[in-house]
């Protein structure tokens, strides 16, 4: 399965954005991510939805980001409310954990303070 993050872009602080996650084939049985990378830090992950619907997430995004997924759109979802200047970076998605996984381009977040 492929999948393409989309819906970044130039938010002000305080802003909300919604990302989504498209994928080429069902993920109904898949667990999926949400990653970021920040310029000069490594990659980190965000959130995380198992097949289930179970989500866990990053301490620094906690009560601000929802993670959702759609089956029957093959698509995941990141909500993103309270937006920080620290929140800007490339945002992922990938199949989670991702371990020994290739990468997309990510859709870039940039928040403005």
């Amino acid at each position: 399965v492929q999948l393409q993050a989309s819906g970044g872009g130039l938010v002000q602080a305080g802003g909300s954005l919604r990302l989504s996650c498209a994928a080429s084939g069902s993920i109904s049985s898949i667990n999926l991510g949400w990653y970021r990378q920040a310029p000069g830090k490594q990659r980190e992950t965000v959130a995380r939805i198992t097949s289930g619907g179970s989500t866990l997430y990053a301490e620094s995004v906690k009560g601000r980001f929802t993670i959702s997924r759609d089956s029957a759109k093959n698509t995941v979802y990141l909500e993103m409310a309270g937006l920080k200047p620290e929140d800007t970076a490339v945002y992922y998605c990938n199949v989670w954990p991702a371990t020994r996984v290739s990468w997309g381009q990510g859709t870039l977040v940039t928040v403005s303070s």
